[in-house]
Parts: C-alpha cells; structure tokens; sequence
C-alpha cells in the first residue's frame, strides 16, 4: 500500500466546499473520482483542513492510500486530465504511511481579499469581495494585532459550530495594500476620484487589500468573522481597540458581519521538516 500526498488548488466558486457531505458536489468528491477513473480503486482523500462553500485553495495538501504501481512523477499530469479546470494537482509525492495530511500540519495561512476601488475588476471578481469605498488600512492593520495569541475566539466563530473548545492560537496576522501593477487601468479620471476622496474619506485608501491570518488551527467562518469586523474597522464604524474587547466578550452578537466567501483563500499549509520524505 503507498501513501501519496497531493498539493492542489482549485477555485471553490461551483463548490459545496472541499469535504464530502451527502448534498454533492464537492472538491474531494471531484478528486476521489478523478482517482478513481486512473486506478479504478475507491480512495478517501484526506485534506489537510476544510473550506466552505465558495471558498478558494491556492495550497490545500491531501493524502490517499493506493494500490497502484503509477510512478509518483506520472500522477499529476494522470490526474488533472481527469479533473474539472477548476481544480488543478500541483505536485505529487510518495510519503510515509504515517503521514495525514490533516493530523500533520502545523500551520495554516488564509487569505481574503479586499477591492476598495471604486470600480469592480471584472477579472478577479470571482477571487474578492469589492468594497466601493476606501477603508482605513493603518486601523484594520492595528485591530488585527489584537488577535495574535492564544484566545477563546467564540466572537469569532459560527453560533452553529460544534467543536469543543474555541480556544485557538494565531500565530501572525496581517493586513497589506496590494502594490497596483503595470496594467492597471489608471485613466485621468483618478485624479478626481482622489480629491473627492481626501474630502469625503479622510486617511482612508482604495486598492486591494489582502488580509493574512496564519494559525495552527481555525474554527467554522472564524476568517470571514474576523475580516467583517475588520472591515467595519476600516469604515470607522469600530475603532481598533475595540477588537479587544469583542474578543474578550466571547460574545459573537458582539463581532462584525461574516464576509462574502469569494474572497477567501487557503493560502499556506506547513508541516515539520522531512514530512515529505519518500518511504525507505
């Protein structure tokens, strides 16, 4: 039996997210027949964590017995003629029979992305949330630091979430201004759009925002929450401080909106060294 570990990414938009669950329609349900259709063999694959309806993965890790002889630099090319356009096989390993995609990992990056420009980019409209008004980058920045640590994230996680415990631990956490590119569309028309925006959003700024959390574990919407709440932040419904205390209260009445699932991104996922080692 081998044990082969897979790094995709896929775009979550027509997806009921990565997990199996008995409506369909799911990454791994597209996976699992992709591999079934080159071995012929029924396989659970296993992620390295799970994303929600409509959310995107740039990095997601899985792992899956078989039985099969194909040499490990065949598989990513097998699968991904055999895969829908929107989910893609990176890479492909052979790994220990130890290794669990899941169990394994020791961080997680997520990313969401934030349009503040006035107009919509018809091209990343799938991968963002558009915000037509300018947001206070300095303040969301600051409020986002108050999450860093080892905290009970009740406020910032889903009313319907089962798990145990909330209590998860944020390793860093970070909002930055995307640098505009060379083929942004910058016409003459910005500079009045900056002057009204001096007069009417004093100390804010429009471009894409990115918003990194990187975590060794996260609870049901716990990105999407945080990221709500940062927004009101950024329009000055919130100051940055009182992120403390919306974490402290426990309270998810207390925290922001969920954001729109489109912006989302499993960004990153680590594991300790030399846990992609080929078995001797």
């Amino acid at each position: 039996m081998r044990n082969i570990a897979l790094v995709i990414s896929y775009d979550g938009t027509d997806y009921r997210g990565f997990q199996s669950q008995p409506e369909g329609y799911t990454v791994q349900d597209k996976l699992e027949e992709a591999i079934r259709m080159l071995t012929g063999e029924r396989v659970k694959a296993i992620g390295s964590g799970r994303t929600d309806a409509g959310v995107h993965a740039r990095c997601q890790v899985v792992n899956f017995e078989t039985h099969s002889a194909i040499p490990i630099d065949r598989w990513t090319i097998a699968l991904n003629t055999r895969l829908p356009n929107d989910i893609v096989v990176q890479r492909a390993w052979e790994v220990s029979e130890q290794f669990h995609a899941r169990k394994h990992a020791i961080r997680k990056t997520y990313r969401y992305t934030i349009n503040c420009n006035r107009i919509p980019d018809l091209f990343r409209r799938r991968y963002e949330f558009h915000h037509p008004a300018p947001l206070d980058v300095k303040a969301m920045h600051e409020a986002i630091c108050h999450l860093i640590g080892k905290h009970d994230f009740s406020a910032f996680t889903s009313p319907h979430s089962v798990k145990p415990s909330h209590i998860r631990t944020i390793l860093d956490a970070r909002v930055e201004l995307e640098t505009p590119s060379d083929n942004h569309i910058n016409y003459p028309s910005s500079l009045v759009d900056s002057e009204r925006d001096q007069k009417y959003y004093p100390g804010k700024q429009r471009g894409i925002l990115h918003v990194y959390v990187t975590g060794t574990g996260f609870l049901y919407n716990m990105v999407r929450i945080i990221t709500g709440t940062l927004i009101q932040v950024g329009e000055g419904k919130r100051t940055a401080d009182q992120v403390a205390s919306i974490l402290a209260s426990m309270d998810r009445a207390r925290a922001g909106p969920t954001a729109v699932p489109q912006g989302l991104t499993l960004w990153e996922v680590a594991y300790p060294d030399g846990a992609f080692e080929a078995p001797e």
